[in-house]
């Protein structure tokens, strides 16, 4: 090519192409946007009624939250490709701390921890002190301690936000199907879910104090009578301290107070909105509202803390899709009120978040584009 001509316009070109692909490698960031849809952001409720929470995006791999380096953005633009990553085998439960996101997955024996605002992935509990058997229910503490409850090893292994062991409680002579784990948002007791089994009447809550790991008392046993439970699954402390039990053999929520006192139950078996099928998880916004995971239904639904029904969030589907579940089995909503839902058949984590936030708001929202910019 002649020199002149080269210097006189193929130089400009690619000097042009070279800024906007750097302007497009600035503004990376650890999360992909939600992909638009034809007639705008997907909002729950539909339009006309008043919209009060919008999909924001899905998690299906690490690749979906690690910042990318320059290369690495630059051969995503060119060839459409999505960064790749370490995808979910069997997802199960999920804890959010200040954007720190962490899933059980009991397919790999691990918990995933997706470190949004610092753009990095890493595992938990494969290595000793500390390896897990079998994680089930996790939660998180005020400091961002994970409380994991380990289905086979039929105790509660404790770890610091960076993954380092602290300690366990409870051992196999605790539990006859440890099913869960929820720490009380004061801080001083944790509750243990013992799921039973079709022979055992050990259905159950168990409490216990956090700071020695003694045991406390337990309520509940099987049955279908107020205060008995038959297959309880999770359990989520309210804003005003009350407890909250899925009953999930008995298609209900049960209150109780913190004394595991009965105070009052709702929903019922039935395919009619603020009915369940399957419930399996529930989780309490920092409003008090309750969010009650329904595996058969394939969606989540909110009610307030007296029970009533709010609005109800996804279907069941055999695609893929935003708030489209075949098998969906944990929920957590975070400080800003952003809601984390897990699907074990799609392999992913879709979050929606409340409509007057912003997107850059919150701890999630908190995203390091220079970080992006800078590798």
């Amino acid at each position: 090519m002649n020199s002149t001509l080269f210097s006189t316009i193929v130089r400009p070109v690619l000097r042009v192409l070279a800024c906007a692909i750097a302007v497009v490698i600035a503004a990376c960031a650890p999360l992909p946007p939600a992909k638009p849809t034809a007639t705008g952001p997907l909002v729950f409720p539909a339009p006309p009624d008043e919209p009060r929470f919008v999909y924001e995006r899905t998690i299906y791999s690490s690749g979906d939250v690690l910042v990318q380096d320059r290369e690495a953005a630059l051969r995503g633009l060119l060839t459409g490709q999505g960064a790749a990553g370490e995808g979910l085998n069997k997802p199960n439960t999920i804890a959010v701390y200040q954007g720190r996101i962490f899933l059980s997955d009991s397919g790999e024996a691990v918990i995933r921890v997706f470190d949004v605002p610092n753009g990095r992935h890493f595992r938990i509990g494969e290595g000793d002190p500390g390896k897990l058997s079998k994680p089930l229910g996790i939660d998180v503490d005020r400091s961002g301690n994970l409380y994991v409850a380990d289905s086979g090893a039929k105790s509660i292994l404790i770890y610091n936000k960076d993954g380092k062991f602290l300690r366990r409680i409870g051992n196999a002579k605790w539990f006859d199907r440890l099913a869960n784990v929820t720490v009380d948002p004061k801080g001083d007791r944790i509750y243990l879910v013992d799921i039973g089994g079709v022979g055992s009447q050990q259905h159950r809550v168990r409490v216990v104090d956090a700071a020695s790991g003694e045991h406390l008392f337990d309520f509940g046993k099987r049955g279908k009578d107020p205060g008995e439970f038959n297959f309880p699954r999770d359990l989520a402390v309210g804003k005003d301290g009350r407890l909250y039990v899925v009953d999930s053999g008995n298609f209900r929520i049960q209150v109780f107070d913190r004394g595991g006192k009965f105070l009052k139950t709702f929903g019922a078996i039935g395919r009619q909105v603020g009915q369940f099928a399957r419930p399996k998880e529930i989780a309490a916004d920092p409003a008090g509202n309750l969010y009650v995971v329904d595996t058969a239904y394939g969606n989540f639904q909110i009610f307030s803390p007296e029970g009533e029904l709010l609005l109800f969030i996804g279907s069941r589907s055999e695609r893929d899709g935003p708030a489209r579940y075949m098998l969906p089995s944990g929920i957590y909503a975070d400080e800003d009120g952003r809601v984390y839902m897990v699907d074990q058949w799609f392999r992913k984590i879709d979050i929606f978040r409340p409509y007057n936030l912003k997107a850059d708001g919150g701890f999630l929202g908190q995203r390091s584009d220079a970080k992006a910019a800078s590798k």
